[in-house]
């Protein structure tokens, strides 16, 4: 492909904050240009994602497009004809392997010259992130943004027929597009999209500029799609938003997340999941759905990121520790054997000792069943970015190090405490460690090991669990 450049659209933060902008319902299939479909015969792609389950979920939908247009999955980057690298932009880890990835390319692009290499996701929602890779990594030939992946085979359609470098990163996002061609990770665990965006606006947090205003799907769209994988034979499903607890708010109808997960759960899928909960929107009335459906898992993700009223009120949290410990106390007591997890972020700019030390509190206080923890890292045009901060980068290390010392003590005893019990497993596949074995989760999320016929993936079984290794556990099949 040509270096010339043509910008379609660029990010602007200005229209990014905008949270009056309306959309619709839009249920159109995905038109397929006859140009790709005769670029795409006897052709691979490969979809490289980073991040989090909506970024999964956003490849299983730019799959459906590229099969549909007739394209074949390849297995690896090194084989495929379109390369497209998914991004994640909340941590500046995950931007730096993006860019690690982008410049292993750079000799196999040089030795195949058709070939498409495109950029995706959230890491592109942001204008400095455009202009490094235009300028640096001229090897790249499309970029594109969140909110117009199901432009992918136009945009495709163009780089391909004008042999230009095209860039198309909207700010705002468009329709709900439902009736998404999608070619599914797996064949037993689903995820689906309840939500878009976020309006919460955290004042470390990306996502609401690069996922964009909280936008929801209707219920009934939503509740055919877990039919169609109930009926397909699907274990598993996971309903998924940036902010899932906060369904329907903005449909003004009367929808709910805690209508729409008991309306799931009564479809009888034998698991259901939700991903990811803010603690400001966790009602009551959602605590009493989990706790009545023996389908819905008892486990849920509350991010607490901190255990101070300052540093939380500094983050635009919306709630207080007592608030938190309460809602905590309340799930504990209406869901009985409930796990909790959790995302803690370390080191927020001018976090005291002290207030870390509150932190450790939360940890002894909750008792989490595992946790995501994370040094604080300032994400570009945040406004976190802009406060000066005096904790040097060694003391955000040594705190880090003593809260996962701390966690570890509350995840041994929820690990240990599974020694010698009976669960029900749904097998995954061959574990990553050791293919000899097999991997499956428990409803409570914990990574069980065992031995077992490749013939159980995908199948819901019993294993008694022998021994317990803190963050995973090892366990025997029983046979019934």
């Amino acid at each position: 492909m040509a270096n010339k450049c043509e910008f379609l659209s660029l990010p602007d933060n200005n229209l990014e904050r905008n949270r009056i902008i309306s959309f619709s319902f839009n249920y159109d299939e995905i038109i397929i240009p006859e140009a790709l479909k005769k670029f795409a015969k006897g052709k691979k792609y490969y979809i490289h994602t980073y991040g989090c389950q909506a970024n999964y979920r956003d490849e299983e939908v730019m799959s459906g497009i590229l099969e549909k247009a007739g394209f074949i999955k390849a297995d690896s980057e090194i084989t495929s004809d379109v390369i497209i690298l998914n991004t994640c932009a909340v941590r500046e880890n995950a931007e730096d392997k993006v860019f690690g990835k982008i410049g292993e390319l750079k000799s196999y692009k040089q030795a195949n010259k058709n070939v498409i290499i495109a950029v995706s996701g959230c890491m592109v929602q942001q204008k400095h992130i455009i202009e490094r890779i235009l300028d640096k990594y001229k090897h790249v030939d499309l970029i594109f943004g969140t909110h117009n992946i199901t432009d992918l085979a136009s945009m495709l359609n163009e780089v391909i027929l004008k042999h230009v470098r095209l860039v198309d990163v909207k700010s705002l996002p468009g329709d709900i597009k439902e009736n998404l061609p999608s070619v599914r990770l797996s064949s037993f665990k689903a995820f689906v999209n309840i939500s878009y965006g976020c309006d919460k606006f955290c004042t470390y947090c990306i996502v609401p500029y690069t996922r964009g205003k909280e936008r929801s799907r209707k219920m009934n769209d939503i509740i055919n799609e877990c039919k169609e994988l109930k009926d397909l034979g699907y274990q598993e499903v996971t309903l998924l938003g940036q902010n899932v607890n906060a369904y329907g708010k903005d449909l003004k109808d009367g929808s709910s997340f805690a209508k729409l997960l008991d309306e799931v759960a009564k479809l009888g899928i034998p698991r259901v999941r939700f991903l990811t909960s803010h603690p400001w929107d966790f009602k009551e009335d959602m605590i009493d759905v989990i706790a009545k459906h023996n389908n819905i898992m008892k486990y849920i993700h509350l991010p607490v990121q901190s255990g101070s009223d300052e540093i939380l009120h500094l983050m635009g949290r919306r709630y207080t520790v007592a608030q938190y410990k309460n809602l905590v106390d309340l799930i504990k007591t209406k869901i009985p054997n409930v796990a909790i997890s959790t995302d803690i972020i370390v080191g927020f700019p001018n976090e005291s000792y002290e207030q870390f030390l509150e932190t450790v509190e939360m940890v002894k206080y909750v008792k989490y069943d595992s946790a995501f923890t994370f040094i604080y890292s300032p994400r570009n045009g945040t406004p976190a970015a802009k406060i000066k901060d005096n904790v040097s980068p060694k003391e955000k290390s040594l705190r880090f190090r003593e809260l996962v010392k701390e966690l570890e003590k509350t995840i041994k005893i929820s690990s240990d405490s599974m020694v010698g019990e009976t669960f029900d497993v749904l097998v995954e596949g061959p574990s990553e460690k050791d293919p000899s074995m097999l991997s499956g989760y428990t409803e409570k999320n914990k990574l069980v090991h065992f031995k077992g016929d490749i013939s159980l993936v995908g199948k819901i079984i019993k294993v008694k669990i022998n021994e317990s290794h803190l963050y995973s556990l090892i366990g025997e099949i029983v046979n019934e």
